[in-house]
């Protein structure tokens, strides 16, 4: 198959803005590509990727739809980024089978009938504007098979106009388990790994250092330094070492290295592909039971799932953190998400699409 991948329009590919599914977007190439189909991804200008061959398109980018509230027109800023990148798919389409959309905007949505080349949307993030869940209805009612999703749990967030999160297919996550190294050994302290932004709810991460002494290495890009400022400034006795965004290689260095993965959602996220990140590292993680953790983390084998937003509760979790068997967590990674599976999961929503 020839394949044209459209980034997210929020930032550079590779920056870590986009969050997670830079990460998604990166494995699925380069398992499918080992396979011998072509992939070729747009991005915004400044990204970068060694494994991906890139068409960087320029233009401004676009708001985060997490900062918006629900019912907020469509909006586009002036020489749009997203405007730019399918203008050129369009322009180029002749020459993919199949067009792959990653990002969470109405445009992309909106313009799959007037593709001659059939557009998959791959959706990596729960429900939150309504006018992009109608476009996505739309696209739904007009081809049933074009929306992919990590979890259920996700897609049962998409009940409007309608419930449709049934139609939507699931195609979980993977990453290369060659590029994890397995750590059975840790030192007494968290790991805390998203952008730094308040829907990750980092202030809660704060509370359990202060509950529990313990430090957390604090790991991803910043994107709310005034939220950062503000956490630290309410919880001052919080041991938080901010270390930065790191590629694969240091960020398992360093997650390995710690006793637990603390995951503090505020909001439903997706996935979590953070989470089976660690569990390749052999690091346990303590979660709030809310969006794709849920269907992740073995409560009690992998992990603990706590009532989310129950700080107390997470901190007897991380208490009860050394009863979990860490090679027990690097197993459950082989088995479930290799690349391998993921790639199969992705070639056969692809193949059904053109078929």
């Amino acid at each position: 198959m020839r394949l044209l991948f459209i980034s997210t329009p929020v930032g550079a590919f590779g920056s870590g803005v986009g969050g997670g599914v830079e990460l998604t977007v990166e494995n699925v190439a380069k398992e499918l590509m080992l396979r011998s189909h072509t992939v070729h991804l747009a991005a915004c200008v400044g990204s970068q990727s060694q494994a991906i061959p890139l068409i960087t398109i320029p233009g401004e980018v676009h708001s985060f739809a997490q900062n918006q509230t629900r019912t907020d027109p469509v909006s586009f800023p002036n020489n749009s980024v997203l405007a730019n990148l399918w203008s050129y798919a369009r322009e180029m389409q002749d020459s993919y089978d199949l067009i792959v959309n990653f990002a969470y905007d109405w445009l992309p949505f909106y313009l799959t009938p007037f593709f001659d080349t059939p557009i998959a949307h791959f959706v990596s993030m729960g429900s939150l504007l309504d006018s992009i869940d109608r476009a996505i209805a739309q696209v739904v009612q007009q081809y049933p098979d074009r929306i992919g999703v990590y979890t259920q749990t996700q897609a049962d967030t998409f009940d409007r106009p309608f419930p449709m999160g049934s139609q939507f297919r699931l195609l979980g996550s993977g990453i290369d388990l060659d590029l994890y190294e397995f750590q059975p050994t840790s030192a007494a302290r968290l790991a805390w790994v998203a952008r730094i932004s308040p829907e990750k709810g980092l202030e809660d991460a704060a509370a359990v250092s202060e509950a529990t002494g313990l430090e957390i290495d604090v790991l991803g890009k910043m994107q709310d330094r005034e939220y950062w400022e503000q956490v630290q400034q309410d919880f001052p006795k919080a041991k938080l070492n901010y270390l930065g965004f790191h590629p694969t290689e240091k960020l398992q260095e360093l997650m390995g290295a710690c006793q637990a993965l603390l995951m503090t959602p505020k909001w439903v996220e997706a996935f979590g592909n953070v989470a089976i990140e660690a569990l390749a590292c052999g690091v346990p993680i303590v979660s709030y039971a809310r969006g794709g953790p849920v269907e992740i983390i073995k409560h009690g084998k992998t992990g603990y799932l706590v009532e989310p937003d129950n700080v107390r509760a997470l901190c007897d979790a991380v208490t009860a953190v050394p009863r979990i068997n860490r090679i027990v967590c690097r197993r459950e990674a082989e088995a479930e998400y290799s690349l391998t599976a993921l790639g199969d999961r992705f070639e056969q929503w692809f193949i059904d699409i053109l078929a």
